[in-house]
């Protein structure tokens, strides 16, 4: 009996330490990696909507908390992201018989640089873009522009950390 079950130990034992390393969420941190910093998304765009830097800025950081086990700082992080907001804008994506936008579309682009203290080969700079279409009839304003920019918001704070951490 207590051969089978040092047996059995041994069996299982390095099936469970192979899977030590893998991540379900597919994140890449190098060692030593314990601290991030998101700085301040200056909005640069020529249409400002007040408050969207602040925002963005914070949900990029909510995002990083949530999904890794970093520790947010103000200063000499690990990570560092910055950037600033280049384009906020409002058009029409399709028309009408009588000349008016049947949908419009608000599309948000950010350009990204991101330094990593212990893997300088990873650092990038790069410009994340995404849309949101609403009836041409709407304005954007109150509820619709608040799901406007949490959409938003959750498809380019993904896509920065997918090409930061995920690597996919």
């Amino acid at each position: 009996m207590k051969l089978l079950k040092f047996l059995l130990l041994f069996s299982v034992l390095p099936l469970i330490s192979g899977c030590g390393p893998y991540s379900f969420s597919g994140i890449s941190i190098a060692p030593g990696t314990e601290t991030f910093q998101v700085n301040y998304f200056q909005n640069t765009a020529s249409l400002i909507e007040p408050g969207f830097d602040r925002d963005f800025t914070l949900a990029l950081q909510d995002l990083i908390l949530n999904q890794t086990n970093l520790t947010l700082t103000t200063t000499n992080g690990d990570l560092v992201y910055e950037g600033e907001i280049t384009e906020y804008r409002i058009s029409p994506t399709t028309a009408q018989a009588n000349s008016t936008a049947a949908q419009n579309r608000l599309t948000v682009s950010v350009n990204v640089r991101f330094y990593d203290k212990n893997t300088p080969d990873e650092e990038f700079e790069q410009r994340f873009s995404f849309f949101y279409d609403y009836a041409g009839a709407e304005l954007l304003t109150g509820n619709l522009r608040d799901t406007a920019h949490e959409e938003i918001f959750e498809r380019l704070t993904q896509d920065i950390f997918n090409a930061s951490l995920a690597k996919w």
